[in-house]
């Protein structure tokens, strides 16, 4: 029985971790593993603010893909949030929503994903999440073991 514990120094590695699933684009239902809390820097297009780090999971024949997404908590990006949270079907259109993160690990949506390629090698693609789809309609949604 393996159970999860922490490795010491000298111990002795065989699990080779998961491979990285790329995945076509299209659109896809998720599950959100988990989220950390953050603090973006700033940037030029951004100033210092609060972040969400959100952990996707796309069940595929392959196995599961992630998907490392982050959202800012900036009044410039209150929209993607929005989007996000309605998702979830935690926001209504055109009601306003206290943003309600313990709600958010294990929730379920869609979203279009594309491939986009790496900054600093590209020849290397990664899942990118280009929008989230309402969850009380929209675009047609690829469901595991249906591709």
């Amino acid at each position: 029985m393996n159970e999860d514990r922490e490795l010491q120094w000298d111990d002795t590695i065989t699990n080779d971790g998961q491979d990285y699933i790329t995945l076509p684009e299209g659109d896809y239902a998720f599950t959100v593993e988990s989220f950390e809390r953050g603090r973006h820097n700033g940037s030029e297009k951004l100033p210092p603010c609060n972040k969400a780090v959100i952990k996707l999971r796309i069940d595929t024949p392959e196995g599961p893909a992630f998907i490392n997404h982050q959202l800012f908590l900036h009044t410039k990006t209150e929209g993607l949030l929005s989007a996000f949270f309605s998702s979830l079907g935690l926001k209504k259109k055109g009601e306003p929503l206290r943003m309600n993160w313990n709600a958010v690990p294990g929730s379920t949506g869609r979203a279009h994903i594309t491939l986009d390629p790496d900054r600093n090698d590209p020849e290397k693609k990664y899942n990118h999440v280009k929008r989230f789809y309402p969850k009380d309609g929209g675009a047609q949604t690829w469901k595991a073991g249906n591709f």
